[in-house]
């Protein structure tokens, strides 16, 4: 049941961290290893080849429909051209008739008979044409962003517009953030303006696309901070790190508001994998340190605070509700286990240490709703965030720490499968360290401190032990007293027990005996002379 003497730890290239299109930027495995950007490229790539063969597929329908209506217009005709000229006849003789008698009345009648005879024969065609354009407007209104087909005009009208998502009863949160969002885009003036026009027409639009899927939801959301950073720089002339401060505050004003609808929606299976999450790394509760090659002391005091810290930061994530706050808790929580990596061995951390560190965090901590928040954050934060800088990196290790906790498995903890099968179901946990195989420099404190807690867990196995037999003895008994009592129910119902009634006690033989006068009377004494002595 030890642990093997060959360790190998936890390697991870950093290499593997990239996106694997070779940009150079950070990938994410919920984009199939690739960055934002370039995720967003392979899925405009697959969109545009969809609109694509729908517009075909339009356009196919329409002339497929338009060829069967000249076909059977052409069939008609052909079969009832005899009768048509002598309708066409009767027609225009009875239309001259009326027309005559009305030109008395009106000076404009013929030219109106005129227009309503020359339109009647179009509106078959017409209506034809329309039925094709409204299939492909209704494609461009599907697959292209509504502010990208709105004009200035209908932005300033339909960010005027009131809706009811937006002007809900709004929590103390909400109204404080909407404020701060108010005084901070006053500074920027009239790019101030435009940035809050287009975050009410977002949102306003967001309020009706919620039948749409999270993944759409989440590509309009990027579309619209690109669509946002591209205005400020490009129209505005707004420098990069003020639309890099602009862009956090939209992200915030606006996820803010959307939390609770694309939160861990019931449309996704993010509460099935939270809860799989959860499952997992309870059963992994055994895991030590290490066996994950963590080099952290958390005897020393400053490490075990920063131990606390971490795991305290990483819980607390679940209480944000904005993305970049999410993944501030990320950072403070990845900066407290360098440090603690840092005092321990009395140098800086390598990329090495990091990893197996926060797994062991991630494992100590289990953080609540974790996939629930990462997804929240792969589909919701500024791209910008994931794709470079601290934060990116620190996300994309979190992402590989729960990908290795949920595909852990002896070989990862250097493990026989025996032991690790035996772990995990609960029939026994990792031995303690010897006090033999501690370095002289340990105080007698903690070897004493390991003696107490292996001769307790011996003890324990003993209780248990114990326990485990009284609990079969005790059910041994019960099933002695069950065997018996069927043993003697059997017995009496083979042979019943017959009660006779009781017999009456025997008169005494000197009595009057008056039932039985067969027996001979009592002997009655009898007196008998004595004897006349012979004379000699």
């Amino acid at each position: 049941m030890s642990l093997k003497s060959e360790r190998r730890g936890i390697h991870v290239d950093q290499s593997e961290l990239l996106c694997k299109k070779g940009c150079g930027y950070y990938g994410n495995p919920a984009w199939q290893g690739f960055c934002s950007k370039c995720w967003r490229e392979e899925y405009h790539k697959a969109r545009q080849k969809q609109i694509q063969e729908d517009w075909e597929l339009a356009e196919r329908l329409q002339r497929e429909e338009e060829e069967a209506y000249a076909s059977s217009q052409s069939t008609q005709g052909a079969q009832s051209l005899t009768f048509s000229k002598f309708e066409e006849k009767k027609t225009n003789e009875k239309t001259r008739k009326v027309t005559t008698v009305k030109k008395f009345f009106t000076a404009s009648s013929r030219a109106g008979a005129k227009k309503a005879q020359e339109k009647t024969p179009k509106q078959g065609q017409l209506g034809r044409e329309r039925n094709a354009d409204n299939i492909l407007r209704d494609l461009k209104e599907i697959f292209t962003p509504s502010w990208e087909l709105a004009s200035p005009s209908e932005e300033i009208q339909e960010a005027k517009a009131p809706s009811p998502a937006i002007h809900r009863q709004a929590s103390i949160e909400t109204d404080r953030v909407s404020k701060e969002f108010i005084e901070f885009i006053r500074t920027y003036q009239k790019p101030g303006q435009d940035i809050y026009k287009q975050c009410k027409l977002f949102l306003d639009t967001m309020s009706h696309k919620r039948d749409l899927s999270i993944e759409e939801q989440s590509e309009c959301a990027q579309d619209f901070y690109q669509n946002v950073a591209d205005r400020l720089q490009t129209r505005w002339k707004v420098p990069p790190e003020k639309v890099e401060k602009a862009m956090d505050e939209v992200e915030k004003y606006i996820m803010t508001r959307q939390y609770k609808y694309v939160f861990c929606p019931e449309t996704t299976d993010d509460e099935k994998k939270d809860l799989a999450v959860q499952k997992r790394i309870r059963a992994l509760h055994w895991v030590t340190p290490q066996m994950l090659c963590v080099p952290v002391s958390e005897e020393i005091p400053e490490v075990s605070d920063m131990v606390v810290k971490a795991i305290t930061d990483i819980i607390e994530m679940d209480s944000k509700r904005v993305p970049r706050d999410k993944l501030a808790c990320i950072t403070k929580c990845s900066k407290h286990i360098f440090n603690a990596i840092k005092i321990t061995k009395n140098e800086p951390a390598s990329a090495d240490d990091f990893l197996p560190t926060l797994i062991y965090i991630v494992l100590k901590g289990n953080p609540p709703r974790l996939q629930s928040n990462i997804q929240y954050i792969t589909r919701f934060c500024n791209p910008s965030r994931l794709m470079t800088g601290e934060d990116g990196y620190y996300f994309t290790n979190l992402c590989c720490a729960v990908a290795f906790i949920e595909k852990l498995d002896a070989q990862s903890l250097n493990l026989s499968q025996e032991d690790f099968d035996r772990f995990m179901t609960g029939q026994t946990s990792p031995k303690k360290q010897e006090s033999d195989s501690f370095s002289p420099d340990v105080c007698l404190g903690v070897k004493q401190m390991c003696k107490s807690l292996d001769l307790l867990s011996q003890l324990n196995e003993r209780q248990e032990r114990i326990v485990s037999e009284a609990k079969k003895l005790e059910k041994d008994l019960i099933d002695w007293t069950d065997g018996i009592t069927k043993e003697v129910e059997d017995i009496v119902e083979k042979y019943p027990l017959e009660i006779k009634p009781k017999s009456q006690a025997l008169a005494a033989i000197d009595s009057e005996n008056v039932e039985n006068d067969k027996l001979p009377p009592p002997l009655q004494p009898q007196l008998h002379p004595a004897p006349t002595p012979w004379c000699s």
